[in-house]
């Protein structure tokens, strides 16, 4: 079974900057699409941004231009490069990732959770 282990969240002051990062580990495997998402206190989880295995990539209208997503595909790691943050963007924010399971089958794997908090 694949495991996800996020790292890289905080306190951070408004304006300030943070990078996640999610670790894919287990025996072999193959992930296409990764992504971020995140669920701040009283609402719903959203997405905030995914990569495919390609490095297509996709955001949120909320943290476009100040979020970037990448992946090292040899190390199984996804990364989110936050910055300018703002106190909106307090949440858990959650890895997942598409495991290829067979030809015509895939998984979807999260990770634990990792929290970000935007105050001064």
């Amino acid at each position: 079974q694949v495991q996800l282990v996020e790292s890289g969240g905080g306190l951070v002051q408004p304006g300030g900057s943070l990078r996640l990062s999610c670790a894919a580990s287990g025996s072999s495997f193959i992930i296409r699409d990764m992504g971020w998402y995140r669920q701040a206190p009283g609402k719903q989880r959203e997405l905030v941004a995914t990569i495919t295995r390609g490095g297509t990539t996709n955001y949120a209208d909320s943290v476009k231009g100040r979020f970037t997503i990448s992946r090292d595909n040899a190390k199984n790691t996804v990364y989110l490069e936050m910055n300018t943050l703002k106190p909106e963007d307090t949440a858990d924010y959650y890895c997942k990732a598409v495991v290829i399971t067979s030809t015509t089958t895939s998984l979807e794997v999260w990770g634990q959770g990792t929290l970000v908090s935007v105050s001064s």
